[in-house]
């Protein structure tokens, strides 16, 4: 795997980045179809999939990571809380907290939903070599590592500019 980084893009790498934003943007209008196929709003669905993502978090936490208020997060989760998507739990190392726990997997309507995606989406996985999914599984993880770090990026920003 080469390092070198030239000083102009090739074709091929610019191409690239063209498909990478063309996909984030095909999963965000996934997304929002899967939240309004269960009755809910986008924000709410997107911070279900991060609490199924991270497991139970505080949440400041929760807030943190959607760039919400923490009023917006406390009135987001009593409406998960209300539908049952998520449930609120003592810390157990600090009586001041709570934890949002998700109950994503037990809701059947999210599990169907995501049914003929998963599929379709190992039926491409089958596609490749064990190297080369390999390859891509290790990409798709650096590349949400650099989503991560322009998102904290653009919300300093963000809150540079609002303080101004």
């Amino acid at each position: 795997m080469s390092t070198h980084q030239p000083d102009q893009p090739t074709d091929l790498q610019e191409t690239f980045t063209l498909r990478m934003r063309g996909l984030g943007t095909r999963t965000v209008l996934y997304q929002q179809s899967v939240a309004a196929s269960i009755g809910l709003y986008n924000n709410d669905f997107l911070s279900i999939d991060i609490l199924n993502e991270k497991g139970p978090i505080t949440a400041g936490e929760l807030s943190k990571l959607t760039g919400l208020a923490t009023g917006s997060v406390t009135a987001l989760i009593d409406r998960l809380e209300k539908n049952g998507f998520v449930r609120r739990q003592n810390d157990p190392n600090d009586r001041r907290k709570v934890i949002i726990v998700p109950l994503y997997e037990n809701k059947e309507e999210v599990s169907n939903t995501y049914l003929q995606l998963h599929a379709e989406m190992l039926k491409l996985a089958s596609s490749y070599s064990a190297d080369e999914l390999a390859l891509i599984t290790e990409f798709l993880g650096k590349a949400s590592t650099v989503l991560e770090d322009q998102i904290q990026t653009l919300s300093a920003t963000i809150r540079g500019k609002q303080s101004d």
